[in-house]
């Protein structure tokens, strides 16, 4: 018997951005100019997720310059995603070092030599970290990068490790994870960018910010575990948190399900109690708080739209992951997939 999906408690309003047209044109324009998609079948694959659609669900307040700023992070997180996700190369963790090493490099300012070539993924991300820090905050930087370089290194070094070695990882383990595998840090991060706000370290180290955060979080990427357990299933992927209550609990595929859905709409809650204490605390920062908040908001919305609707998880063509080599490319991490 198929089992069904939960509802899953969603209080906010949908919403779209009304450049995502504009944005969808110029995603195909700069895949093409960064050399992140190639082959017919890779292009296929990336229209249909229709990724422009995604970006103005949960930016839907975002200016078109911002939008496609916003789609172009997009773009490189899910294609090195893949990468590491779908392939062997997400069960090697040695092949990947290097080209770990100089996107960190570009991270870190260091920029990279004119007189070299590099993967699509490393020339990509050095394009959007112009384009992004130069009129930012100290602080915003460091945590951006801090965010983004813990993103590659756990999904490089973590799950990977515990892909090659046959670890099954706890349940606690993977959900303070699960926030720098699916990079949603890096994500929120791009709030401020989008909004024009500058939100001080003191609002960053507040608990009831960090509860909000937290929160939010959880509920994007525990929902994104639930539209994507198919596949993942499909994939023999363990790193999905439907599939560790089932292994840690015993559950059956609907009870697991249930109980992920029951647990993210109890973070939902858990957001909906620290905004309010925070804005209470606050009042005199409610210029940057809302439009910061209402980005979290935004963003656990959206993502439940378009995970609804996106043919990357839909569970009645999961056929289309059973064979990762025809959409996954050597050029994007320089790698060669076999």
């Amino acid at each position: 018997m198929e089992s069904q999906l939960p509802d899953i408690y969603c209080p906010f309003p949908q919403r779209t951005n009304p450049h995502v047209e504009h944005t969808r044109v110029h995603l195909g324009e700069w895949i093409r100019n960064t050399g992140l998609v190639h082959r017919d079948s890779a292009r296929e694959r990336f229209e249909q997720a229709d990724f422009g659609a995604f970006v103005g669900m949960v930016y839907p307040h975002a200016d078109a310059e911002g939008l496609d700023l916003v789609a172009d992070w997009f773009v490189w997180l899910f294609l090195v995603d893949d990468q590491l996700d779908d392939g062997h190369l997400g069960r090697s963790p040695g092949r990947v070092r290097d080209v770990v090493a100089v996107m960190r490099s570009v991270i870190d300012g260091d920029g990279l030599p004119s007189d070299e070539e590099f993967p699509a993924a490393v020339v990509a991300l050095a394009d959007l970290w112009e384009r992004t820090t130069p009129r930012t905050a100290a602080h915003w930087r460091v945590r951006f990068g801090w965010h983004l370089t813990t993103y590659l290194t756990t999904t490089t070094t973590w799950e990977a490790g515990n892909r090659a070695g046959g670890v099954v990882p706890s349940e606690e383990a993977y959900i303070a994870n699960r926030r720098h595998t699916g990079a949603i840090h890096v994500c929120m991060d791009l709030i401020e960018i989008v909004a024009g706000i500058e939100a001080p370290e003191s609002i960053h180290n507040d608990a009831r910010f960090i509860t909000a955060l937290e929160a939010s979080c959880n509920v994007v990427c525990w929902a994104n575990d639930v539209y994507s357990y198919e596949k993942e299933q499909v994939l023999g992927e363990i790193h999905n948190l439907v599939h560790l209550v089932r292994h840690h609990r015993g559950y059956g595929k609907q009870e697991a399900l249930e109980h992920v859905c029951a647990e993210t709409d109890r973070e939902t809650r858990r957001f909906l109690a620290a905004e309010t204490e925070l804005l209470s605390a606050y009042p005199q920062l409610s210029g940057i708080l809302l439009p910061y908040l209402d980005g979290m908001r935004s963003w656990m919305r959206g993502n439940l739209d378009w995970s609804r609707q996106t043919p990357r998880y839909n569970p009645d063509d999961v056929g289309q992951y059973e064979e990762p080599q025809e959409y996954l490319e050597a050029t994007v991490l320089g790698i060669a997939q076999d």
